[in-house]
């Protein structure tokens, strides 16, 4: 169905921040139930740390998602790099909680850390902080402002800025009667 946006033209709708909202609330939701459980008298049942694992990572997702979506177009090149990062995040924090919480002093160590925390700093730290970037810089000029994308923000602006001071103006008139 068309909607009407400020400038009173009409669009259809924007799916990709309508699906990235709808999963959005849904990850938040997930974040909520798992944090809440923690405050049961027994204690966290066994399935809320789960809930963040997979929560966090699609709240992230969905967020970059909102960030980077560009009208109808959705994210372009951007789905499949935001897929790992999630993917990554997802099996990171699922690989955390899955492994046995047995670390000790003669426990083996990855790369000088216990398993456990090798698997949160290389894999969920480090591993997106590689990809991200080199994503940018490889769709920088299909993803970032075009010259007409600016002056159409500016003009919005300017729009905007003239309703906002006839209102304000209104309202001035109305306080002073």
């Amino acid at each position: 169905m068309p909607e009407v946006n400020p400038s009173g033209t009409t669009t259809r709708g924007d799916t990709t921040r309508t699906a990235a909202l709808l999963v959005l609330c849904l990850a938040i939701l997930a974040i909520a139930i798992g944090y809440a459980a923690a405050f049961r008298q027994n204690g966290a049942p066994v399935w809320a740390p789960w809930l963040l694992a997979l929560g966090i990572p699609i709240s992230l997702g969905a967020i970059m998602t909102l960030g980077a979506a560009r009208g109808r177009s959705g994210i372009g090149p951007l789905k499949l790099p935001f897929l790992f990062v999630v993917a990554v995040l997802a099996i990171g924090f699922c690989a955390a909680l899955a492994l046995p919480a047995t670390e000790s002093p003669l426990s083996k160590l990855w790369l000088g850390l216990p398993a456990r925390a090798a698997v949160v700093i290389y894999g969920i730290g480090l591993l997106p902080i590689v990809v991200l970037p080199v994503v940018y810089a490889l769709t920088f000029e299909t993803q970032t402002l075009s010259a007409e994308d600016v002056e159409r923000v500016r003009a919005m602006g300017r729009e905007n800025r003239e309703r906002t001071s006839l209102g304000s103006d209104v309202s001035d008139r109305e306080l002073s009667e």
